[in-house]
């Protein structure tokens, strides 16, 4: 494992190697607080982050090490100087880079030109170290991830990508609930229908939501995402069908409500369902911190 820019480019060793090292960061933290003893990070965020850029800055100080932070106000990645420029100097000075960027092309050239790891924070295309932290979650909840059916409801973007291809790679079961023309990407769903057969992982599309059989956990994100210049009227009308509530948790038996946060109440999903007994958002939030740390160690330990 050279860097960590999509959740496809790991084995399934390695995905659940990740996982148990993760476990084991968060049960015995002072085993790891000079793991990145006399490392640096610098952390580059073309977009506005709380969970990604907190958990990062105050995982790598966990870990003994150094978060350096950089944001665009000096220009955007590759329009002040080249991405490769970006690389090569900052691989110069740091042990590695974490990037939260628009494109996954930024991502791929940090990647291509550094000569240190590099860890896609989010981009267009994938979230993997969000993917991480829902699995290991959900680890926590089940001894067998590869027995458990994960639902995902609402727009396929950059976080269904990451969730197709962990539960494909763990050979557990997924089923993706979309409006028509707001499906996954179309070559992230081959390759992940081919990781699944492989891995003996199923993945299930579907527009009607009332095509869902049984689930274990239910998972949606926010629909504002969709774009900012399309009206919120517009966007309720066509994802109201798709409202995580009591009623379709209770009706596929799902004990367990994700959300990578950040949530609108009595939107994507009801606040009952948010707030309720079986949600595990804020679990997801701290195992943020804990996924990526064993990614961090992983790569410099």
């Amino acid at each position: 494992m050279e860097h960590l820019l999509s959740i496809k480019d790991l084995s399934q060793t390695e995905l659940l190697d990740l996982l148990a090292l993760a476990k084991n960061i968060k049960a015995n933290p002072a085993d790891y607080n000079q793991a990145l003893a006399g490392k640096s990070v610098v952390m580059l965020f073309e977009k506005p982050s709380l969970r990604t850029r907190v958990s990062f800055d105050i995982g790598i100080n966990k870990l003994g090490g150094h978060a350096v932070y950089l944001d665009q106000q000096n220009g955007a990645l590759g329009k002040r100087e080249p991405v490769s420029d970006f690389a090569t100097n900052i691989s110069c000075w740091a042990d590695a880079i974490v990037a939260r960027t628009f494109s996954h092309t930024t991502i791929a050239g940090l990647a291509e030109h550094a000569s240190v790891p590099v860890i896609n924070a989010l981009c267009n295309l994938y979230h993997p170290c969000q993917g991480l932290a829902d699995f290991l979650t959900l680890s926590e909840k089940f001894d067998d991830v590869s027995k458990v059916k994960l639902a995902y409801l609402g727009d396929g973007n950059n976080v269904t990508h990451s969730l197709m291809y962990g539960a494909a790679i763990l050979g557990a079961t997924m089923t993706v609930v979309c409006p028509p023309g707001h499906f996954p990407d179309g070559q992230v769903v081959c390759e992940v229908q081919a990781l699944a057969a492989k891995h003996g992982g199923q993945l299930i599309l579907t527009s009607d939501v009332n095509e869902m059989g049984p689930q274990d956990a239910i998972y949606t994100d926010t629909w504002i995402s969709m774009g900012d210049d399309t009206s919120m009227a517009e966007i309720e009308a066509k994802f109201k069908p798709y409202q995580v509530n009591i009623e379709l948790m209770t009706k596929v038996g799902a004990n367990f409500f994700m959300h990578c946060l950040p949530a609108y109440r009595e939107v994507e999903a009801t606040a009952e369902v948010v707030d309720g007994e079986g949600s595990l958002i804020l679990q997801q939030a701290e195992n943020r911190m804990h996924a990526q740390n064993a990614v961090l160690v992983t790569l410099l330990g």
